[in-house]
């Protein structure tokens, strides 16, 4: 019974994160925006990525990540597994910001439910039932709504979605390659090795870049910036900390498509949060279009966790009947 409930709670606890990750990283398209006014992508993937392995640093000193004996052999997978985050992610996501709205962002990322259920069957092997399946339709039809409406697929900007579906495509890569990984080891531990490979890359880039043009002194004068200095901040501890430790955590309780289906939220958090931060305007095909995903997030939320309280009291009475019949034969 007490395994039961702590798997229960383990599970209440990795949604309760994911709603929270759902939040920072509507957000965070928000932020990546107010960033790429002051410098390129390079530099603001190497300086989120410096903050946010001095935050690892601070936490590993007072004792909240200790590192685990890692297999040789995994250390390939861990380095395979950054490749697609957050190196590659967060790389095509930047870049892709440049030419990209928060908003548009924020409907393009909210793609990745499609693609990870459909990758989650193959290859992982997991079931959804019709009504997840229905869920995820109704979210992806408010998607496709705002879509349509927003005017997305015209030709200026076209490269910048190209790279934004590829982050996308890189975070299912992510889903599948990287959760039999995170049920071997601690989440907090991962993150911190995967930051750390991000933190090399990033930051070598970056400087390579200004030492082959000779303005390296202009690589820490964004930092002198309050509004950059806001958004690294923002980006190095929520965005890349705090969502990592979030999100491979609840890759070791709950399927992959439980967990992409939270990324419907994005676009209505990233709409609104343009519309209050940067004020972008907010439409009614919009609010529509998002009430349509909010609809479809909650639609496959409950019936999943209705169909997991049946599932476990069938469990329950089987074994009642099936310890009732024992006890008659003999």
């Amino acid at each position: 019974m007490k395994t039961t409930n702590n798997i229960k709670n383990q599970k209440v606890l990795a949604n309760i994160g994911l709603g929270i990750v759902t939040l920072i990283v509507g957000l965070s398209f928000i932020f990546v925006k107010i960033g790429l006014r002051n410098v390129d992508a390079y530099d603001l993937l190497a300086h989120r990525f410096t903050i946010a392995l001095l935050l690892i640093f601070i936490l590993a000193i007072f004792g909240k990540i200790k590192m685990p004996k890692i297999r040789s052999k995994d250390w390939l997978s861990i380095l395979f597994v950054s490749l697609f985050y957050p190196i590659l992610f967060f790389g095509f996501q930047t870049i892709g910001m440049e030419t990209s709205t928060a908003s548009q962002a924020g409907i393009i990322f909210a793609l990745s439910p499609t693609f990870t259920i459909i990758a989650g069957a193959l290859f992982l092997k997991e079931k959804t039932t019709l009504l997840q399946k229905t869920g995820a339709a109704l979210s992806f039809l408010g998607l496709l709504y705002i879509f349509l409406y927003k005017g997305s697929l015209e030709t200026q900007g076209w490269m910048g979605n190209l790279f934004l579906i590829l982050s996308v495509l890189c975070t299912v890569g992510y889903y599948m390659i990287g959760k039999k990984l995170m049920q071997r080891y601690e989440s907090s531990s991962l993150t911190a090795i995967m930051i750390c490979i991000a933190f090399i890359v990033f930051n070598t880039v970056g400087i390579i870049r200004h030492l082959s043009s000779g303005d390296l002194i202009t690589y820490f004068e964004p930092l002198y910036e309050p509004s950059f200095l806001l958004s690294a901040l923002y980006l190095g501890t929520l965005s890349s900390v705090v969502t990592s430790f979030l999100t491979n955590y609840a890759l070791a309780f709950v399927p992959t498509s439980a967990v992409s289906i939270y990324n419907n939220l994005n676009p209505v958090i990233a709409i609104m949060g343009g519309a209050i931060f940067l004020s972008e305007h907010l439409y009614t095909h919009q609010l529509i279009g998002g009430l349509g995903v909010i609809s479809g997030v909650v639609m496959v939320l409950f019936f999943k966790n209705r169909m997991i309280s049946l599932q476990l009291a069938s469990n329950r009475g089987n074994s009642r009947q099936a310890y009732t019949n024992h006890t008659a034969s003999e």
